[in-house]
């Protein structure tokens, strides 16, 4: 019992140990497409695994892996550090993996190429044998850059309205008028003649300044807009009574992939 006890308890230490040592995942195709191989410790010869310059993306989940170009880690090699690599074009090694083993940090690699950190982008891919379920889209909102004025010049006709009647203008009118009337008449007819030009002064000096009219004149209008391309789609998603939300780049359908625990995939 104590020997069986002991076999468990050092299994589960290398299956520890392996974990902590790191996984790394290859791709057929570019991008975390394809068939996919996962491993958490060397392989010398991916012949044998049917995977021998097949390699064309890969995922470092733990640790740093040295993939070589020949089997037995012979031939050019490459360290990848933890990250996701959607393609292996640009470090020359697409199609050529044969080998891999866990990196050794205590060891310098002066002949060997060390990848930078690569991009998480693989963050929304189905993982190898992952399960994968629908949930239901519940809202989608286009999100784009933020608002900003904008603002043209308009030239329109403007109305000038009618003013009331100028009392003033009528009193200047009346004594005007009244001094011209003196001057035309004679006699009595000269005191007619100053109240009549006192009446049609005034009547004339009222309407100074009722005459309407209408002019040319610029306006400046404005409104907010919106600016810029579409950032992103801002998504929520029902799984199984919880409510998630998402970004994305393109609009989605009725529906999306997640894993069990509600992850979106692709």
């Amino acid at each position: 019992m104590r020997r069986k006890f002991n076999y468990m308890l050092g299994f589960a230490v290398a299956l520890l140990a392996s974990q902590a040592f790191g996984q790394v995942t290859f791709y057929e195709g570019e991008e975390f497409h394809g068939r996919a191989f996962t491993t958490n410790r060397q392989v010398g010869d991916f012949q044998q695994i049917g995977f021998n310059d097949r390699a064309s993306s890969v995922v470092v989940s733990r640790g740093s892996w040295e993939v070589c170009e020949d089997v037995r880690f012979n031939g050019r090699c490459v360290v990848l550090r933890q990250g996701s690599y959607d393609s292996l074009r640009e470090l020359g090694m697409e199609n050529r993996i044969s080998s891999v083993r866990r990196a050794d940090d205590r060891r310098r690699y002066d002949n060997e190429i060390v990848a930078p950190h690569a991009a998480p982008a693989y963050e929304y891919r189905r993982r190898p044998d992952e399960r994968v379920f629908e949930a239901r889209v519940t809202s989608v909102h286009a999100v784009v850059g933020p608002p900003e004025q904008r603002c043209w010049v308009e030239r329109q006709q403007v109305d000038e309205p009618r003013s009331e009647r100028s009392v003033g203008g009528a009193i200047v009118g009346a004594i005007i008028g009244g001094v011209l009337g003196h001057q035309v008449g004679r006699g009595s007819g000269k005191d007619i003649a100053t109240a009549g030009g006192a009446v049609a002064g005034a009547a004339i000096g009222s309407n100074v300044g009722r005459s309407g009219g209408s002019y040319d004149s610029d306006v400046r209008r404005c409104e907010t807009t919106a600016s810029g391309p579409l950032e992103y789609w801002d998504v929520s998603y029902n799984f199984r009574g919880v409510e998630h939300r998402l970004q994305m780049s393109s609009a989605p359908g009725r529906t999306i992939f997640v894993n069990q625990d509600g992850e979106p995939r692709q």
